[in-house]
């Protein structure tokens, strides 16, 4: 029974000092793991395993640049290879219609995170046809990605990427929200 109540309290706290627990306060539900670990996020789209399988299948570094198809305009990718362009300079983006899987190939990645609900300052509004609008606010946390690693964005999550400095080789896999 002590050692149910330690890992109670050992769970609470963690749970507190991560922002799990918030009063009123709304939270991102942006993923972040190792490619290995992908089909554990399966099931929380249906889109998922098609979009990481494609990631696992494919030699990224040898993809050239550009868009990709893979099932239509349900499911593509977007291989890219920019240079960081720092915290200061990064803006926050969302979207409406698809969900970011972000898999970083070479070099280190920084992305800036809101909670897309509580962005005020629009910094360019909404384009329906280009599904994505960009705000001025700051993020509120910031979440680094080595090599191998990915990060999901739903559309309530505004993301600021590109804040790292140096290279940087990624493919963005777009998933339409409406499977």
């Amino acid at each position: 029974m002590r050692s149910l109540s330690r890992y109670l309290t050992v769970f609470l706290a963690v749970v507190l000092i991560s922002g799990c627990a918030t009063t009123g306060k709304r939270r991102s539900r942006v993923i972040v793991d190792n490619l290995a670990n992908a089909d554990r996020y399966y099931g929380r789209h249906p889109g998922f395993r098609a979009a990481f399988e494609f990631l696992r299948t494919q030699k990224l570094d040898s993809l050239t640049t550009g868009r990709l198809a893979i099932d239509g305009e349900r499911l593509y990718a977007i291989v890219s290879r920019d240079k960081g362009r720092g915290k200061a300079a990064a803006k926050l983006e969302a979207h409406r219609k698809y969900i970011d899987i972000q898999y970083v190939i070479a070099g280190d990645e920084v992305i800036g995170v809101r909670p897309a609900a509580d962005c005020r300052d629009i910094a360019v509004a909404y384009d329906a046809t280009r599904d994505i609008g960009f705000f001025a606010d700051p993020p509120v946390k910031w979440v680094a990605l080595p090599p191998g690693t990915f990060a999901i964005f739903f559309p309530e999550d505004a993301h600021a990427p590109l804040a790292g400095e140096g290279d940087l080789r990624k493919v963005v896999v777009k998933i339409a929200v409406n499977w």
